[in-house]
């Protein structure tokens, strides 16, 4: 059997050791250390950001940043119902409820049409949302400057899920520095990865100085352990931050490394009848995390997305549907949901195909001729 394609696995660059090996030499193996304060440094740095925790995980953030915009029981949190569950699962740990919004056609995500519906139907209910969570899905940028402007009409604090989209932008402006705080995600398929991990950034400072406190098990300044707040065991290890301070020295390489991956395929597929791909609007730059296509049955003589999966699964190439939405999901049941199903649609035809930064051009030339020889 061919080597294993994989969706998006981990790159190394080299230097990760280096910072590793400091650590050990330096006998910072616990918890906090040298290197999450340099990882964090690295961070602002690149984001523009003026302050940035780093985290057990991007969950671990968007977590926290509930806390911080006072979300509690009973509260609504309006959440992209197009993305991975870790977007809406924190809302759920304070006890609130999610309200689901539908994506718009041209970058997938939050539809900002939909997200206004909301906003006034649940204020008219009497529950004005407490936080609006627009996802950045597979690195293409959300419509910020239009969600921005509806949350400030109704001063509501946005949370940017940016997990997916560390180095896309809008106009050059970084995504995750559109909202009141930005969540980044390091989990070993992202674009650069510390095994795990993730990050809260802001330019209020005040904001990280209280994450770091409720991340480090909300412990008061005194002698002894006393605790005045619930507290969380969210901080990086100085050991995973030495990782990703290796992983941010080639972190602009690999972004590139993923856009050509986009044009290849682009090259190869887009004269395929039935299959077409997700452009950047004016002034948007994606990363491009993870290349997705859709599949027209209807003009691929009924070859469907799951076929394709299944022909690439077939020759030992990973392949993955688009998100299932939120609102479709069991454990959602019931929340309440704003839009078209244009969503539904994306899942059903969308397909996500091998991404990562290390693959090679043979790799690519194996996937596109599966794909090319199931919709001949």
């Amino acid at each position: 059997m061919n080597p294993k394609i994989w969706l998006s696995s981990p790159h190394m660059g080299g230097k990760e050791q280096v910072f590793v090996k400091e650590a050990f030499d330096t006998n910072w193996i616990a918890p906090l250390g040298p290197h999450v304060d340099g990882f964090e440094n690295d961070l602002c740095q690149f984001t523009g950001a003026k302050s940035a925790a780093a985290l057990s995980s991007g969950t671990a953030a968007l977590h926290l940043a509930l806390i911080l915009c006072g979300v509690k029981a009973g509260d609504e949190v309006i959440c992209q119902s197009f993305t991975f569950s870790a977007s809406a699962n924190p809302i759920v740990y304070q006890g609130a409820t999610p309200v689901f919004v539908d994506s718009e056609r041209d970058t997938w995500n939050m539809s900002p049409e939909h997200l206004r519906n909301a906003i006034k139907d649940r204020v008219k209910k009497g529950k004005k949302p407490k936080a609006i969570i627009p996802v950045h899905l597979y690195g293409m940028p959300a419509k910020m400057v239009e969600i921005a402007a509806i949350a400030d009409d109704f001063e509501i604090p946005v949370i940017e899920d940016a997990a997916e989209a560390i180095g896309s932008t809008i106009d050059e402006k970084p995504c995750g520095s559109f909202g009141k705080m930005g969540i980044l995600s390091f989990n070993g398929n992202k674009i650069i990865t510390t095994s795990g991990g993730g990050a809260l950034i802001a330019d209020n400072n005040d904001y990280i100085v209280k994450a770091r406190f409720l991340a480090t098990q909300a412990r008061d300044a005194a002698p002894h352990y006393q605790h005045s707040h619930i507290g969380y065991n969210y901080r990086m290890s100085n050991v995973c931050a030495a990782i990703g301070r290796g992983q941010m020295e080639v972190l602009t390489e690999r972004i590139q490394q993923r856009r050509n991956n986009f044009n290849y395929y682009i090259q190869h597929l887009s004269g395929i009848e039935g299959v077409t791909f997700l452009k950047e609007p004016n002034g948007f730059f994606s990363n491009r995390w993870l290349t997705a296509i859709l599949i027209d049955s209807t003009k691929t003589n009924g070859i469907t997305r799951e076929n394709v999966r299944l022909a690439l699964e077939a020759e030992n190439i990973e392949s993955r549907p688009l998100w299932k939405p939120m609102h479709m999901q069991p454990v959602f049941a019931g929340a309440p949901f704003y839009g078209d199903e244009t969503s539904a649609q994306l899942f059903e035809n969308g397909l996500c195909l091998p991404s990562g930064s290390n693959l090679s051009t043979t790799d690519l030339d194996r996937v596109i001729q599966v794909i090319k020889a199931i919709l001949k």
